[in-house]
């Protein structure tokens, strides 16, 4: 189990409607959003939850992988992270999540991005939640230049 974290910043969002085919929002108004329920053959023109929470993992790990890189004293010259948050069925209603993190790691070489990789994903609050809970495939692929 882990340890409850000291907290020093809390996000708050309110979710009203039909859920899924509902509107969420923040107090502060930087999330006034309607929502619609994801279809696979469609190309949304609202976000969905799956997006809200690609958008929050792809940053929190591309924030984990460059203080990662600093830790470990590795000059960095940049990163990407994109997050593909699946959804899907696995039982009769139950649904769950599948998540690929691609991570574009710049002016270092494969190895040494991988091993960023690995410290990355103990470090990154989204991973520690979802380890265990939802499968999580990490991609990374090593970029000799920024301009390449």
């Amino acid at each position: 189990m882990t340890a409850k974290p000291k907290v020093f910043y809390t996000a708050t969002a309110k979710a009203t409607g039909d859920g899924r085919k509902g509107h969420v929002e923040s107090p502060d108004g930087l999330i006034d959003l309607d929502l619609v329920i994801p279809n696979p053959i469609t190309t949304p023109k609202k976000a969905n939850p799956e997006l809200l929470f690609a958008s929050g993992y792809s940053a929190c790990y591309n924030s984990a992988f460059q203080s990662a890189a600093k830790s470990m004293k590795i000059k960095l010259d940049a990163s990407h992270v994109t997050a593909k948050v699946g959804i899907g069925p696995v039982s009769m209603h139950e649904f769950a999540l599948a998540v690929t993190l691609e991570v574009e790691a710049f002016g270092i070489d494969q190895a040494t991005a991988e091993l960023i990789a690995a410290k990355a994903d103990t470090m990154c609050p989204y991973s520690n939640a979802v380890r265990g809970n939802i499968e999580v495939e990490v991609r990374v692929t090593a970029v000799e230049t920024v301009g390449a």
